[in-house]
C-alpha cells in the first residue's frame, strides 16, 4: 500500500479560517477589499513594527508589478535583478517593456552578489544605461547582504525592491524581510508560509505611496461620480474572503515559523557529520531565516551520486523534493537579455536540491525522510 505523499512545503488552516469566511458572508461583502482586507494589513504593518504601510494584493506577482510601477520603471528601462529566483521576480520587467539585466548569486546566502551587482552598474552606466531599479531577493527565506547591497544602491541612486516573497519572518540585524528595501512584497501563495489561498502584499515607507498603490490595484478610478480613468489601472486587489484567511493564518505566523525553523534544525543534525553536502544555513547571528525551504548542495564526487539521483529516490517513497530555481539567464525566455557574474548560480543549480519543510511534517515523515537519506548515503 502506498504511503501518504509528503509534500515540498504545503499549506496549513489555522482553524480559524471558518470564522472570517463566515463574517464575509453574512456581511454580503464576498467581493474586493472589505473589512477583513483593513484588518489582515493592519495585522502584517503591526508585525513588521516599523512604520510600514501595507497594500493587499491578488498575488506577489502583482505586488512586484505594482512596484516597479511605484519607482517610476518604464518601457526600455532597465532593472538589475537576481538571477537565482522564480521567473515572477522578473516577469514584471518584461510587463512594462523593460529589460531585466540578470545579476549573479554569491555562496553565503545564495541572493544577489554585491560584487557582480557593481560591476554591472558600472558597465550599463559606460553603455549609457543607468539602471531604474534593483531586485534582491531573499532566497527561500534567506535574507540577502542588505546592507552591501544598500550602500551599492545609495552610490549610484538606485532603489532597491526587495522581493520577500519567500520570507515573511525572517530577519536581517534586527530588521524584518521585506522592509530592507525601498519598496517590499510578501506572497501568501498556497505553499507560502501562511497563505490567503492567493495572495501578495506590498509594503511601502507611507500612506502616501500606499493610497497610490491600491489606485492603481483598483483600475485606477478617478474620484469621480462616474468611470473616468486618467492612467492605467489593475484588477489586483485581495478579496474580503482570501483576507479573511489571511487573518487567521496571522494568528499562526509564529508557530509556523517556529515548525520551519525546527524543520531546518532535524536537516542540519542530520548532514551534520556527512561530507559532500551544504546546507543552507545563516552565515552569521545577522541573518535570521524563516526556513520557508530546506536546501542542500550535493557534491556527486564526495557523495557517489547527485542531486538528480536522490529526488529519484524521494520520489520512490512518494516523497517530493525539487531543484533549485533554475536561474533567470539560463531560461529559455530570458537568453537574450545580459547577464553579470559567474557561475555561482549554475552550481547552485546544478547540485541544488529542496527538501520537503512543510509545518504540518510529523515525527512519522521524518523518519520515512530518514530513511531514503539512510540508503542513500549509505549509512
Amino acid at each position: 500500500m502506498k504511503k501518504d505523499r509528503i509534500f515540498l512545503s504545503l499549506g496549513l488552516k489555522s482553524g480559524s479560517e471558518l470564522k472570517y469566511i463566515q463574517s464575509a458572508l453574512s456581511e454580503n461583502w464576498i467581493t474586493l477589499g472589505g473589512p477583513h482586507v483593513d484588518a489582515l494589513e493592519k495585522k502584517i504593518e503591526c508585525f513588521l513594527d516599523n512604520k510600514k504601510y501595507i497594500s493587499a494584493l491578488n498575488s506577489g506577482t502583482s505586488a512586484i508589478h505594482l512596484g516597479l510601477i511605484l519607482l517610476g520603471v518604464q518601457k526600455e528601462d532597465e532593472v538589475l535583478c537576481q538571477t537565482m529566483t522564480f521567473s515572477a521576480s522578473a516577469n514584471p520587467i518584461v510587463y512594462l517593456g523593460a529589460t531585466p539585466v540578470f545579476i549573479d548569486s554569491e555562496p553565503d546566502t545564495w541572493n544577489i552578489c554585491p560584487v557582480a551587482l557593481e560591476k554591472a552598474i558600472l558597465d550599463r552606466i559606460r553603455k549609457n544605461k543607468i539602471p531604474k531599479a534593483i531586485i534582491a531577493v531573499d532566497l527561500y527565506g534567506m535574507p540577502y547582504k542588505a546592507d552591501e547591497v544598500r550602500n551599492i544602491a545609495n552610490k549610484y541612486s538606485i532603489p532597491i525592491l526587495e522581493d520577500s516573497a519567500e520570507a515573511l519572518g525572517s530577519i536581517y540585524k534586527g530588521r524584518q524581510c521585506g522592509t530592507l528595501g525601498d519598496i517590499g512584497v510578501f506572497s501568501f501563495n498556497g505553499n507560502k508560509i501562511i497563505t490567503t489561498s492567493g495572495g501578495g502584499a506590498l509594503i511601502t515607507s507611507s500612506d502616501e505611496v500606499k493610497k497610490k498603490a491600491i489606485f492603481l490595484a483598483t483600475q485606477a478610478r478617478d474620484d469621480s461620480p462616474y468611470y473616468q480613468h486618467s492612467e492605467i489601472g489593475y484588477n489586483y486587489r485581495m478579496s474580503n474572503i482570501a483576507a479573511g484567511i489571511g487573518c487567521a493564518q496571522m494568528e499562526v505566523l509564529e508557530q509556523r515559523i517556529m515548525l520551519r525553523k525546527r524543520m531546518h534544525e532535524f536537516y542540519v543534525d542530520y548532514f551534520k557529520n556527512i561530507d559532500g553536502i551544504k546546507i543552507l544555513s545563516e552565515t552569521s547571528d545577522d541573518y535570521k531565516s524563516n526556513h520557508w525551504l530546506n536546501a542542500i548542495l550535493i557534491d556527486p564526487e564526495t557523495i557517489g551520486g547527485n542531486n538528480t539521483k536522490l529526488r529519484v529516490e524521494l520520489e520512490h517513497a512518494n516523497i517530493e523534493s525539487r531543484f533549485l530555481w533554475k536561474p533567470m539567464h539560463l531560461q529559455p525566455v530570458f537568453r537574450k537579455f545580459p547577464y553579470y557574474g559567474g557561475d555561482i548560480a549554475e552550481q547552485l543549480f546544478d547540485r541544488g536540491l529542496c527538501l520537503p519543510s512543510g509545518a504540518n511534517i510529523n515525527k512519522n515523515h521524518k523518519l520515512r525522510i530518514k530513511k531514503v537519506f539512510d540508503n542513500f548515503f549509505k549509512l
